[in-house]
């Protein structure tokens, strides 16, 4: 089996060197991609979404900026550079020569209709209340490859965050789209709901052509079947599949990735207002338990909803130990006090989301009950589970939580903590005016003041607010045919470009 390590995010304006055209050519240059689980939309502006983005992101849509895997590194794509201008406002300069796959010119004001547009309250984009959900961001053309942003308050991360703006033509209406039109070097060709997702890779492509000249993308829910069918011949990557069917060194990769599993809390509704409760639910969960049976053993008990590697990472917490005899006081002691602690709380759980989803959940649920809890478990495919996890929240919503995994392998909270945590955030089961005042903070600081204001934001969050559910940091693994040159790294649960794949 293949270890493949990652740097740690460094940030940053960077220059870019030209991009040559010119392939070279395989025998047979079209892949099959088995996915776990099926799309419900196509639509750029919601690429942060794990599945859509698997398929989306750089292969049809494409952003200003791209974090290099590899390196950690900001890498310049559609834009060539930027520059701090002070004030909150920076300016990029657009790369020339660019077309759209309609054949439209790339010019600025594609950029500034795709800001609008993935903020505009006529669409509810996932990359707006993820990314840019704390402030009020503009942007002016300057001239046609030349456009300023503007953040209130200062964004001194801006080039980071908007690397997660999608590109569309300015001609894109205000609806989501079937039919996404990108600078990107395929196109969508076939979308057949329920069988399966064909990308071209289209001859005017401004950039290195890539060789890959078709993707196929099936779903198979199966995790044996997925991994069988790359061992067989009939497909080429898998690019998530359970640990227990790791067992080819030659075809088979374990790799670190930026995925936290947790359940988050909705504190909107009792009993999980009560703090109590919330405490109850981490001491009831025998989290050692889950290592090397249902989890990998090579994942890590989080008590973050980021990654060990990002910036400002708190050392200081600790994980909350398994003590179901005290998670039994603590409800008792909360039904002492009036507390209903035996109303219904569902436990929403997304079908496929990561390897054995059903059987994490199934053994949470029981954790949950035998302290005294009443907790009934509902599992659900994306489309259904997404209206659960985002907001708005249903008025007569019971309490609920809801288990998730969350990516962030840009290296900085901000991509976190806003969207999950802020009380306008669009994930977020709670608010609070402090927490909110703490993040902004840390969010308009720089360099090693950046890193230390995020840290009491962590500790608030985990100590003293209870505000989820921790579980794992998680270790990926994926099946690539030996036909192919390609290794899956940190981002490969959030997309798979497609210019990264080679042909041996």
């Amino acid at each position: 089996m293949k270890k493949i390590t990652t740097s740690l995010l460094v940030t940053g304006t960077v220059s870019i060197a030209t991009m040559t055209a010119g392939y070279a050519q395989a025998a047979n240059t079209d892949v099959k991609i088995v996915l776990n689980e099926e799309l419900e939309l196509v639509e750029p502006c919601m690429a942060s979404q794990s599945n859509i983005g698997r398929v989306i992101l750089q292969n049809v849509s494409e952003t200003l900026a791209t974090v290099n895997p590899g390196y950690g590194t900001l890498e310049p794509r559609l834009a060539t550079s930027w520059d701090d201008l002070g004030d909150g406002k920076w300016r990029f300069h657009l790369r020339k020569g660019v077309t759209f796959s309609d054949g439209s010119s790339f010019t600025a004001a594609d950029v500034k209709h795709s800001l609008e547009r993935t903020l505009s309250d006529k669409l509810s984009c996932e990359i707006k209340a993820r990314y840019f959900g704390n402030m009020d961001l503009k942007a002016n053309i300057v001239d046609e490859y030349t456009i300023d942003f503007t953040a209130s308050p200062n964004q001194p991360i801006l080039p980071l965050l908007l690397s997660a703006l999608t590109i569309v033509p300015e001609e894109t209406p205000l609806e989501f789209t079937r039919k996404p039109i990108g600078t990107g070097p395929y196109v969508l060709s076939e979308w057949n709901v329920g069988q399966n997702i064909i990308l071209k890779r289209r001859d005017n492509y401004w950039g290195k052509m890539p060789e890959v000249t078709k993707a196929t993308y099936v779903f198979r829910s199966d995790d044996a079947v997925r991994a069988a069918m790359v061992a067989t011949g009939e497909a080429d990557i898998v690019p998530q599949m359970s640990e227990e069917f790791v067992d080819n060194a030659e075809t088979d990769f374990a790799y670190l990735n930026s995925e936290t599993t947790y359940l988050r809390i909705d504190q909107f509704v009792a009993p999980l207002d009560d703090v109590r409760i919330r405490k109850a639910l981490n001491l009831a969960v025998d989290r050692e338990a889950f290592l090397g049976t249902l989890v990998p053993e090579g994942a890590v008990i989080a008590t973050h909803m980021v990654p060990p590697s990002t910036l400002g990472w708190n050392r200081d917490l600790k994980p909350w130990p398994f003590d179901p005899e005290e998670a039994r006081r603590l409800v008792n002691e909360a039904k002492a006090d009036g507390v209903d602690v035996s109303k219904q709380i569902t436990l929403i759980g997304r079908t496929n989301n990561f390897p054995h989803a059903t059987e994490i959940n199934e053994a949470l649920t029981q954790m949950f009950n035998d302290v005294g809890l009443n907790v009934k478990l509902e599992m659900h495919e994306v489309a259904e589970w997404i209206g659960f996890y985002s907001k708005p929240f249903a008025e007569d919503r019971g309490p609920r939580l809801v288990t998730a995994q969350h990516d962030n392998s840009r290296g900085d909270p901000v991509f976190s903590m806003v969207w999950k945590y802020s009380c306008d955030g669009g994930q977020s089961g709670l608010c609070d005016k402090e927490l909110d005042a703490m993040i902004a903070k840390a969010s308009a600081a720089t360099g090693s003041e950046r890193a230390k204001l995020w840290k009491p934001v962590f500790a608030k969050v985990h100590n003293d607010l209870v505000a989820d559910v921790f579980l794992f940091h998680m270790v990926g693994f994926s099946r690539v045919s030996k036909r192919l040159n390609y290794e899956p790294n940190i981002s490969t649960n959030s997309e798979l470009p497609l210019e990264q794949i080679s042909f041996n």
